[in-house]
């Protein structure tokens, strides 16, 4: 048992304020292609800022901090009916968190082309080793017919034990 798994089996309830509060981190990837991917990403400040609002956004975390905010506003009365100034701010959040979306989406497909760009090089490789296998087993063809003519004038070799009697 880990530390971290002592930990959340001491205090369960940390636990849970941990998973709400903190959000969950993507695992990080296998495929060698997507994780010099990644790394390429991490180099850029404006990427790492994006999938950060991207992660944190898309989380339950980010959930219950709007019902915590929306209802604390409404319930000290911030402002009165109709929440004009609360409508301008949830707008605006909504251009921005569709803008991280679709900053999300490009990374969704620029993974995806990384993942078929190898998954092509892999097909083209096959089929390069497969054109190599087939002129190997045509040269042991012909190979094995010149040594059946060789041998019998084209005849194969018989090669059943005899039965003496």
């Amino acid at each position: 048992m880990t530390v971290t798994d002592q930990q959340h089996t001491q205090h369960p309830a940390r636990h849970l304020v941990h998973r709400i509060v903190v959000p969950p981190k993507l695992q990080p990837p296998i495929n060698p292609a997507l994780i010099k991917q990644a790394e390429e990403r991490r180099k850029d400040v404006e990427n790492r800022v994006a999938d950060a609002i991207t992660r944190f956004s898309g989380s339950m975390t980010f959930v219950y901090l709007h019902i915590i905010w929306f209802a604390s506003w409404i319930g000290f009365g911030v402002e009165k009916y109709p929440y004009g100034l609360l409508t301008m701010i949830v707008s605006l959040e909504a251009i921005f968190l569709s803008t991280f979306v679709m900053i999300s989406q490009n990374r969704a497909d620029g993974k995806q082309q990384v993942v078929a760009d190898q998954q092509w090089q892999t097909v083209k490789e096959e089929d390069q080793q497969n054109k190599e296998l087939l002129d190997l087993s045509n040269q042991i063809l012909a190979l094995t017919k010149e040594v059946h003519d060789a041998m019998g004038n084209g005849r194969p070799v018989d090669r059943t034990p005899s039965k003496t009697t």
